[in-house]
């Protein structure tokens, strides 16, 4: 065996490389922001929090 690393016979290996080469599964993706997703998880965490303080002063608790 040439590559004890290849599991693949040559005929399916090239089977995946050419595949792999078609481009079936690009997608184009937006850049990651993650300035943006902390803004969100700010923003969420942010609600809940007032939103239980909310209930705990209507309820009389707090």
């Amino acid at each position: 065996m040439e590559n004890e690393h290849n599991k693949l016979y040559p005929e399916d290996q090239a089977r995946v490389d050419q595949y792999l080469q078609s481009g079936f599964n690009d997608v184009e993706r937006k850049p990651f922001r993650p300035l943006k997703l902390l803004g969100i998880l700010v923003l969420a965490v942010s609600s809940m929090t007032g939103l239980s303080l909310l209930l705990a002063w209507a309820t009389g608790i707090y």
